[in-house]
């Protein structure tokens, strides 16, 4: 009864709901510098209170148990300077070496309530950023006769490969190349000269208002994140008016392109996609993206929403169903404005009956022999809790709708069964445990470790639902409750698990009133019966199949300051028999195939350059070269796509912009591999003789 109270807090948070929190969070445009300016924003007492409980209550519930100490002091500054200015465009060396000067004293001012220096800072933010914005202002109207586009210049686009400034002389040299880069990308749009004029006298008229609105507020919720995130990035403070913000999206039904989103600097980036909404539907937007602006139907005016407050891009995105929304990102395979696109959605209600576990049956024929495959695709981990909690028998929930599925599958007299949990962002904790006791007969499930102790969900119940051969495919978005389940199915060696490395969220956080706001911690972390963590690593899949989501800019491993993983105590429980011998037959038959299918080498191939892009550090400046880059790029998407639709029978394109190649694609290559993994292992299955 007591593990059921601890989880009626965790047991319905979706990674959804979770990244959404961090979705509401802090925004920064760039700013800051020793400047003195007569509208300098000041904290009030009442900020300081808050400062002095949050402390308190990270240093007593966060999981971790940390203190603030002399390390994380300097790790807060790092973390500040970062979050204000990641493109290092308007701190000077002079200012850093003047912040850093009491590095090591953030963490006795904090518990003290002190914020003089962390205002300092950020008013300096704000003098730098209304100069840099001034100074672009200013070069406008003069731009067709200052700027030279035929110029061997560069401008770095790696962050991490950036240096501080000497001074305001050598920031101003970054500022022009930085419009001059933005031009660019406009021009490679088709825009033409007047046109670009128009635009940047919208976009940055516009981001100077916005800096004009900041208020000491906003000030002290970014200090005050920079502060939570320092202990772990799901760790975060929300003031009083983003309280009641969260408080209303959240009891909104789910209308409008169905997409999680999180600040990542001046950014707004796309985390996820809510399985079977307008955005995944569409097969226009994915994970990683960065949106940079927002026009109403299909042929409103693009909004810049670089720097904007991130809950102001979410009303932008909202609006009523029926109805377009046009948005401008940076493509994930992108680096930087690099290359932009605009595509167009439509909103609609995400409708939750799309979002139930459904099942198909398709036939392979290997080696003359005809396997009927089950197929079912769970796209979240859902309970009806009102009805639960009522004692209403026939509540719907992930459990019990599969287990009609699998009493279906089994009439038909399956061969074997592919569990499809790809971009299952998780859900009830609860589901997650009891779907994995269809497949067992008795024994644990989970670990749950506490500061204090490590509680464990059990299968009590000795009967199977389905004994055959079991596959499960994750991708990168498989995560919280999709790991759980994958983990215990490979621990237990009740099933072969194929595709990607998942997301790797295995912590719990709670949210906890803070006054008049509310402190998300972090209280807890999931671990597999193994005693290996699920945080950060994720499940590593037993065959692996070519990416489709960038690693670098998705899953638990690409947010700053993740948990580790790690193990802890291995639980007792009683695995099936070993099917080693029968996965390195799996993996070479799996590999032979991943030289000749033309799906497989085409998803290599979009690895390959995608992995090839993202490694430049800088972009040229000179238009012609730009020019020269892009055609490059899209000559050899060209050859990529017309390899794979010559193999597949299919007629070439002349254009890449004709490609008609998405994400479901893309999937629908991997789901093809993965029966064909299955029917190998129901052949193996066979000669070794197991028996779950």
């Amino acid at each position: 009864m007591r593990l059921f109270k601890f989880f009626k807090h965790h047991i319905n948070l979706t990674l959804a709901s979770i990244l959404f929190l961090s979705a509401i969070l802090a925004f920064s445009s760039g700013l800051t510098a020793k400047g003195t300016s007569s509208n300098n924003l000041s904290f009030s007492k009442e900020h300081q209170s808050t400062c002095i409980k949050i402390i308190a209550a990270l240093e007593r519930y966060h999981y971790l148990g940390k203190k603030l100490d002399n390390e994380m002091s300097a790790n807060i500054l790092k973390r500040y300077l970062k979050r204000l200015d990641p493109s290092k465009q308007l701190f000077t060396v002079e200012d850093i070496n003047h912040f850093s000067k009491r590095r090591y004293r953030y963490d006795d001012d904090l518990k003290k309530g002190k914020l003089s220096h962390g205002f300092e800072v950020f008013n300096l933010y704000l003098v730098r950023s209304k100069q840099r914005f001034l100074y672009i202002l200013n070069c406008i109207d003069t731009w067709e006769q200052d700027l030279n586009f035929t110029k061997e210049e560069a401008i770095v686009i790696d962050d991490d490969a950036k240096d501080w400034q000497r001074d305001l002389a050598a920031l101003k040299v970054l500022w022009k190349k930085d419009l001059k880069n933005y031009i660019l990308s406009l021009r490679l749009d088709g825009q033409d000269n007047k046109k670009i004029t128009e635009t940047l006298n919208k976009t940055y008229p516009n981001r100077l208002k916005r800096l004009s609105q900041i208020n000491a507020s906003d000030a002290f919720q970014i200090l005050m994140n920079t502060v939570t995130s320092s202990f772990d990035p799901h760790t975060q403070f929300f003031p009083p008016r983003v309280s009641e913000d969260f408080d209303i999206h959240m009891s909104l039904s789910l209308e409008g392109i169905g997409a999680v989103l999180q600040n990542e600097y001046e950014y707004t980036k796309v985390v996820r996609l809510i399985p079977k909404g307008p955005a995944d539907k569409s097969n226009l937007l994915m994970p990683g993206d960065k949106i940079i602006g927002v026009g109403q139907g299909k042929t409103g005016d693009i909004k810049d929403t670089i720097g904007q407050r991130i809950d102001n891009v979410v009303k932008l995105i909202r609006g009523p169903k029926n109805t377009y929304v046009r948005l401008k990102i940076i493509p994930a395979s992108a680096k930087k404005s690099s290359s932009t696109k605009t595509i167009s959605i439509l909103r609609e209600k995400v409708k939750l009956e799309e979002q139930s576990a459904k099942k198909k049956i398709v036939t392979i024929n290997l080696d003359n022999n005809n396997y009927k495959i089950g197929i079912i695709e769970i796209p979240n981990f859902y309970i009806d809790f009102n009805a639960y909690h009522n004692g209403n028998k026939d509540y719907k929930s992930t459990t019990k709708d599969v287990k009609r599925l699998l009493k279906e599958l089994r009439k038909e007299k399956i061969d074997g069964l592919i569990v499809d949990l790809r971009d299952n962002g998780g859900g009830s904790l609860k589901e997650a445990s009891q779907l994995t006791g269809l497949f067992l007969k008795t024994g644990p499930t989970v670990q749950i470790k506490t500061k204090f102790r490590i509680s464990r969900l059990y299968d009590e119940d000795p009967a199977m639902e389905y004994n055959g051969p079991l596959i499960v495919l994750i991708d990168r978005m498989s995560a919280s409750a999709s790991e759980i389940f994958a983990g215990a199915i490979k621990d237990y060696n009740r099933g072969i698990i194929v595709g990607t490395r998942s997301f790797g969220k295995g912590t719990v956080q709670e949210l906890q009133p803070l006054g008049k706001g509310k402190l998300k911690l972090t209280s807890a972390k999931f671990y597999r019966i193994s005693g290996k963590s699920t945080q950060n690593l994720g499940i590593v899949p037993d065959i692996q199949y070519p990416q489709i989501y960038k690693v670098e800019d998705t899953g638990e491993s690409s947010l700053e300051g993740a948990l580790p993983w790690d193990t802890t105590v291995k639980t007792s429980y009683d695995a099936y028999q070993d099917i080693s011998s029968s996965l390195t037959i799996l993996r070479q038959k799996h590999e032979k195939r991943s030289f000749s299918d033309p799906g497989l080498q085409y998803l290599k191939k979009r690895l390959e350059l995608m992995s090839k892009l993202d490694e430049e550090t800088q972009l040229s400046l000179n238009e012609q070269e730009r020019r020269d880059r892009k055609e490059k790029i899209e000559q050899h998407e060209l050859e990529i796509e017309n390899s794979f639709l010559v193999a597949s029978n299919k007629t070439p394109i002349k254009e890449i912009s004709q490609r008609e190649t998405r994400i479901d694609d893309y999937k629908d290559i991997l789901l093809k591999e993965t029966q064909m993994v299955m029917a190998d292992f129901i052949n193996t299955s066979k000669d070794m003789d197991y028996r779950w």
